[in-house]
């Protein structure tokens, strides 16, 4: 029986069959896109045509951002992607429960999945306890992520224009990228992918601040503060010490941040990190794969195909 792990970002959605090499990507939803949930289904569809379609299916996990979280609109979903995959049972969760299993095989820490947005969840496997933090989309949280260092970027970009702010290195990487400086903004606010095309200036501000540019560095610092923040709040239901604490996201790879939280996270002698043991797109496969949910249950939606969802 086929096992199947899906991880579905704002940037990229992935793909895998557990135990084999298969594997398919295809972009990410938008909030702004009319039908957000339908677009997650027609890229799932696509990338099970591209790994051909192994059947039978005994059961797909996937993590996403954004989620639904209205019940009805859940159940839906999970039994549309039943319907593409012929799956007997959808294990569906948001990806901080992935990217939680994909680094933390015990199940046990903190982890930081840090990308276009941002989620962190801590799990204390002995009591069960869980902490969710952040993961509020762009508007309202992810704190610390490529979204909002690079909306920051842009946004001091067009303080060096207007002489409200300090001349950077950035300016001349977001018209490299965007085009020139005084149409950058409109077509940005046009674009139905503007999440993802402002999360992509990230990789130029953690550039200008690895090759010392103030403004960005700054920038860069603030994000990597924000992040400690969120792990040491997670931390909160992890009673034993030191708490692991494992990061994951593409993000969170970019070398000047990943630096900037090293520092800031050994302030906190309480936390420790360490390395994960795999992406998110593995702990969906490993949620697929598991006998037993554990700690996770209350954050997973289960339908079974057929029966009764929980």
């Amino acid at each position: 029986m086929t096992i199947v792990g899906v991880d579905g970002g704002q940037s990229t959605l992935r793909l895998a069959v557990a135990g084999t090499s298969l594997h398919a990507e295809r972009e990410g939803f938008s909030y702004f896109h009319g039908d957000p949930y339908g677009e997650q289904l027609t890229a799932i569809t696509l990338c099970w045509e591209e790994v051909g379609r192994p059947a039978p299916t005994a059961v797909v996990a996937l993590g996403l951002t954004g989620a639904p979280s209205d019940p009805t609109r859940r159940a839906d979903f999970a039994r549309a992607v039943a319907g593409v995959l012929g799956a007997a049972e959808v294990r569906l969760c948001a990806d901080m429960v992935t990217a939680h299993l994909g680094a933390l095989p015990d199940g046990h820490g903190v982890v930081v999945a840090a990308g276009t947005g941002v989620a962190c969840l801590g799990v204390d496997a002995r009591s069960g306890a869980l902490q969710p933090v952040d993961a509020r989309g762009h508007l309202f949280g992810d704190d610390g992520s490529a979204f909002a260092a690079g909306r920051a970027g842009i946004a001091a970009t067009l303080r060096a224009l207007d002489g409200r702010g300090p001349a950077t290195a950035l300016s001349e990487a977001a018209e490299r990228r965007y085009g020139p400086h005084r149409a950058m903004t409109q077509r940005l606010y046009a674009s139905l992918t503007v999440v993802a095309e402002t999360a992509a200036f990230a990789v130029d501000v953690d550039a200008a601040a690895s090759a010392g540019d103030e403004v960005a560095t700054a920038i860069i610092d603030d994000a990597a503060a924000d992040l400690v923040r969120s792990a040491t709040a997670a931390a909160r239901v992890v009673p034993d010490e030191p708490v692991p604490v494992a990061g994951t996201g593409r993000w969170f790879r970019a070398p000047a941040l990943h630096q900037a939280f090293v520092e800031r996270l050994a302030t906190r002698p309480r936390l420790q990190l360490v390395e994960p043991a795999g992406d998110a797109l593995a702990g969906a496969c490993r949620l697929a794969a598991a006998a037993d949910i554990g700690p996770y249950l209350p954050l997973v939606h289960v339908h079974h195909e057929g029966g009764r969802a929980r």
